[in-house]
This record gives C-alpha cells, sequence and structure tokens, in this order.
C-alpha cells in the first residue's frame, strides 16, 4: 500500500521536479568523470512503449564479455473518464552482444525473457496479475569518454497471463534507456 501512496505522490508536479533535477544533478556528475570504453554493469531509466510499464528502473550487467542480464522494475498509472488503475511490473532479459566494428562502444543484440506485472483498479476489469514471455533485439552503445550507455531495444512479447479482459496475448513493447556505467 506504501507503494501506490509514493506514486500518487509522484503526480505532484514539485515531487516529479525535484526528482527530475536529481536525476540532472547526477548525470551531469557523472559526465564530468572520467570512463573505460566498455563497461561491466550499468543503471539508470528505461522508457518504454508503455503496455505493462512506462517508466521503469533499469540494471544491466555483464555476465560474460558478450552476455548481459537486465533487470527492469516499472509503473504506469492510466487514466480514462471514471477509471484510473495503476500498474506495476518486473522484467528480466538475457541478451547476447555483437559488435558493430565500424563503431567503437556500438553493439547489437538478441535474446529474451519474462516480464510479470500487477495492476490495481477501482475497475474490476482492469485488476490482476500478468505474465508474458519476450524476444529482445536492440542496440546499445557505451560512450568512451563518459560513463554513459544508451540502448533502444524492441520486445515483441506473448502474454501467457493478462491482467485485462480486453488486451490481446500479443503486443509488441519497444524502449529506450539511458543507464550510468560502472
Amino acid at each position: 500500500m506504501r507503494i501506490f501512496i509514493y506514486f500518487k505522490q509522484l503526480k505532484d508536479k514539485k515531487n516529479m521536479k525535484k526528482i527530475i533535477s536529481t536525476l540532472a544533478i547526477i548525470f551531469v556528475f557523472s559526465a564530468v568523470m572520467q570512463a573505460q570504453s566498455d563497461y561491466k554493469s550499468a543503471i539508470g531509466l528505461r522508457f518504454g512503449s508503455g503496455y505493462y510499464d512506462l517508466v521503469s528502473a533499469s540494471y544491466k550487467t555483464f555476465i560474460s564479455d558478450p552476455a548481459a542480464i537486465e533487470l527492469n522494475a516499472g509503473f504506469r498509472s492510466y487514466g480514462i473518464i471514471g477509471y484510473n488503475w495503476f500498474n506495476m511490473s518486473v522484467a528480466g532479459s538475457y541478451q547476447h552482444h555483437f559488435d558493430i566494428a565500424p563503431v567503437d562502444g556500438l553493439k547489437w543484440f538478441v535474446g529474451g525473457g519474462a516480464i510479470a506485472s500487477f495492476s490495481s483498479s477501482s475497475f474490476e476489469g482492469y485488476r490482476g496479475f500478468g505474465l508474458g514471455i519476450f524476444a529482445a533485439g536492440g542496440v546499445d552503445y557505451k560512450f568512451a569518454n563518459i560513463p554513459l550507455n544508451l540502448t533502444a531495444d524492441i520486445r515483441p512479447t506473448i502474454g501467457i497471463i493478462e491482467p485485462y479482459d480486453y488486451y490481446n496475448r500479443f503486443f509488441i513493447n519497444g524502449g529506450f534507456a539511458a543507464r550510468y556505467t560502472f
């Protein structure tokens, strides 16, 4: 319940301005620091197309030279006249990376994973648990002189369990992530 209260407070413009200001300060500070061309781990935000999550915390770590695990924890609030609901989700994926030779720090990847979500609503038809599996593909770029990683991906997802009665079992979720590398 505390989580739902916290996210309702995020709707307050002053709280959102504080969060955005804090993230901007962290980004500027990290841009000043020297970094190596490759990275082991990264943490930041992923902005998705919004089926289960619109914004999520994102953590990516390499478990071997080409192989990485990405974890996301996100949310999205919805609203239609008379109905309000809120989604929380967690996703995990495996990604296998391949260098794109002409550009240092640029790689493409393929993989797959799973997503679990929980929806809470004032309307019974929009409540429940969701579970899906997805393929993943995209590009990953690590800047050479600053500790910043950018990723664009696409995740065609098959819903195994859907929280909403009217949603399709197949959807495409795309996203963009910006992460601090370490």
